[in-house]
């Protein structure tokens, strides 16, 4: 796959064509902002996704310092507190 590095303006000013490239043609953007890259434009097939059972069977494989351990389950926790049971907006 085709990997292109556009300013964030410009594909803001094109964002159509740019989403159709991907789409359609399979071209990832790198999005830069001030040349430092900012976010990523890719095709939706690239994205993976993972039952909770995959993710650990993969954090199994992963070995981590006891530092590095701690921190990741930090995290998790502080994400887990994040995230809100969303609202049925047709109720």
């Amino acid at each position: 796959m085709k990997s292109t590095s556009i300013s964030v303006t410009k594909a803001a000013r094109n964002f159509a064509d740019c989403v159709n490239r991907v789409h359609y043609q399979n071209i990832s953007f790198t999005l830069l902002k001030n040349g430092v890259p900012f976010a990523l434009l890719v095709p939706g097939n690239r994205i993976k996704r993972g039952t909770g059972r995959e993710i650990a069977r993969v954090l199994e494989a992963v070995k981590l310092s006891a530092k590095d351990a701690s921190a990741w389950s930090r995290d998790l926790r502080m994400a887990r507190r994040r995230l809100k049971d969303q609202a049925d907006k047709w109720e």
